[in-house]
């Protein structure tokens, strides 16, 4: 997407894993994340929806958000609010979901139509300032993910204002025998102090 513009409103029928109903400026300040799915969707739930609840776990939440959109557009009678509420329960997603309202009509449900979307999965991002800057329809990778996020985190603002903020945190890896362990690599003689 060339210009940032500002995100469609989401047109929930319901929300679910919330006390009430939400809205994008519930979000602003933050880098919101949009994870667009199927329950019954191969893609969403192998890749799409593990990678949303990687993310709200590797980012502060002061920082960024998560939030679900269920956008159905095919097995209605199966994909239903109370089915929903149980793979939710099932699979562990405890950020908000909204349901996208239907359009009777239209063939796709309402949010997904507006935000012009192909299919599921779809990943929007949304900046601070409530403007879509990114929208994804299939597998994205991690880094890639991880990358524009942090890209929209930095230019959102200074976060210099913050203790510690430009402060690199290194931890120790031990090495194994063979110089490497699950959690790295440690390069030569990066266990001693700088001279």
């Amino acid at each position: 997407m060339s210009q940032p513009r500002p995100a469609p409103p989401i047109e929930a029928d319901q929300w679910l894993n919330s006390d009430s109903l939400l809205s994008l400026e519930a979000f602003r300040g933050r880098v919101l994340l949009i994870e667009v799915f199927q329950m019954l969707c191969p893609g969403c739930v192998a890749h799409g929806l593990p990678q949303a609840k990687r993310v709200l776990d590797t980012f502060p939440q002061s920082e960024v958000a998560v939030i679900g959109l269920h956008s159905v557009f095919e097995h209605h009678d199966a994909q239903n609010p109370a089915a929903l509420a149980a793979f939710l329960h099932e699979y562990r997603i405890n950020f908000p979901v909204a349901v996208d309202a239907r359009d009777p009509a239209g063939f796709l449900p309402r949010t997904m139509a507006a935000y012009g979307m192909q299919g599921t999965p779809t990943l929007v991002l949304i900046d601070r300032q409530g403007r879509r800057r990114a929208q994804h329809f299939g597998q994205v990778s991690d880094l890639r993910l991880g990358a524009e996020i942090q890209t929209l985190i930095d230019d959102s603002g200074s976060r210099a204002d913050e203790p510690d903020a430009d402060k690199v945190v290194q931890r120790e890896v031990r090495a194994g025998a063979d110089g490497c362990t699950e959690e790295g690599c440690p390069a030569p003689g990066s266990h001693e102090q700088p001279s």
